[in-house]
């Protein structure tokens, strides 16, 4: 089908002024570095958002690992065994696992940590938490004593000790010693080290078996001081949960539980977003100046152009299209740029990162397609407007004007 004599007078003429012109260099330049800029910009925000929602996926993540997707909570008497069972049948594919917890300070040697000791059962913990069940793998840990002991590799390097050693724990109750009272405490048995790939978790959570606590410190066997759950669906989980639930217990779901960092990181994304969005605000600022530059030394074929019967709307056309042009190269170049930037730093280790601080000594990187769509988007509504202004400018040309001047 034929195109209509306009748009391909439209288009022929864009391709001219597209072409390197060696009586107007600077031109050429100009727009050369407003294409570079748009593709930096693209690419430069392709990466950054890649990182930020890779850096907060991995955190949350190892978070999860250790958080749980939910956690029930008890404000007095602890959770009853009924609880559970309402639980259990209203959810009978749920995993469950019961805990008791207090702090300790742990002693080997003349070495001294504190940190929070759990009481679990080890079978139902490791099927919830895949990091204990590597341990208990690892460890060949089928059958723990009562007062075994599993702790971070952090804390067992903090006390020097090895599996198969005692470590002396220290609680903070306290029994009677003659005339006067002692820290309750207990030497257990350290059967295996974990590793979730954060610092603040090695080297502060100690397991137990709930036997250890049923025996030190009384508890009762019926009742706990909270319950881990795993379920693939816990948002929509929570509230019928939370209805099972008597008036001293609550649940928590891991979002929750880390609710103010997550926040804190997604604020920092769209800071982000924002900050690097100026590159391309800036690259489209030397479309706007090229654009006009083309429209200043084109003033005499504008003007011809309008004699011979073009049309303001088709002037404006060809300045338009003209920066869209331009704009559209630097999205496509560095939207390509982007997906090799980020093959490049999942692929090879280019970057490296200290891994107790950021759980990972590896970059990581996840570009989400949402995120995608709206750097484009941002970057063609930026394009679009940068090529208005020259656009109307070129329209306006008055041929009267300027052809009595020559």
């Amino acid at each position: 089908m034929a195109l209509p004599a306009d748009s391909r007078l439209v288009r022929r003429i864009v391709r001219h002024y597209l072409r390197y012109d060696p009586e107007n260099p600077f031109i050429f330049v100009s727009a050369l570095l407003a294409f570079l800029g748009i593709a930096a910009g693209v690419m430069v925000l392709m990466i950054a958002m890649g990182i930020m929602t890779g850096t907060q996926k991995e955190f949350e993540k190892k978070l999860f690992v250790m958080n749980y997707p939910l956690t029930i909570i008890s404000y007095s008497g602890g959770v009853r065994r009924a609880t559970l069972k309402k639980i259990r049948q209203r959810f009978p594919e749920m995993k469950m696992s019961p805990f008791y917890t207090t702090q300790v300070i742990a002693r080997n040697g003349e070495a001294l940590e504190g940190g929070i000791l759990y009481g679990v059962d080890f079978a139902k913990e490791a099927a919830i938490n895949p990091i204990f069940a590597k341990t208990l793998k690892e460890h060949n840990i089928t059958r723990p004593g009562r007062y075994d002991l599993i702790t971070g590799d952090d804390l067992a390097m903090v006390l020097d000790a090895r599996p198969g050693q005692k470590i002396t724990l220290f609680f903070s109750q306290y029994q009677a010693a003659g005339l006067g009272t002692l820290p309750l405490q207990k030497r257990f048995v350290l059967r295996g080290t974990f590793d979730s790939g954060l610092k603040a978790y090695d080297k502060a959570l100690m397991y137990t078996t709930l036997g250890a606590f049923h025996k030190i410190l009384k508890k009762a066997p019926d009742r706990y001081d909270g319950v881990h759950l795993y379920t693939d669906d816990p948002f929509g989980a929570i509230k019928e949960i939370k209805a099972l639930l008597p008036d001293d217990a609550d649940v928590e779901g891991w979002w929750q539980q880390n609710g103010n960092f997550f926040s804190a990181m997604q604020m920092e994304k769209k800071a982000l977003f924002l900050v690097l969005l100026l590159i391309i605000l800036v690259a489209a600022l030397n479309i706007v100046s090229s654009l006009l530059m083309t429209v200043m030394s084109r003033r005499k074929e504008i003007a011809l152009l309008r004699t011979l019967g073009t049309t303001r709307r088709e002037i404006r056309q060809i300045f338009f299209r003209l920066g869209v042009a331009i704009g559209t190269a630097g999205i496509v170049a560095g939207t390509l740029l982007g997906f090799l930037g980020i093959w490049v730093l999942t692929h090879f280790d280019i970057i490296t990162l200290p891994a107790d601080v950021y759980g990972t000594s590896r970059l990581p990187v996840d570009l989400l397609w949402s995120d995608l769509a709206m750097i484009l988007a941002g970057t063609a509504v930026i394009v679009l407007l940068a090529a208005l202004y020259p656009a109307k400018k070129a329209a306006s040309t008055d041929p009267l004007k300027v052809l009595r001047n020559e």
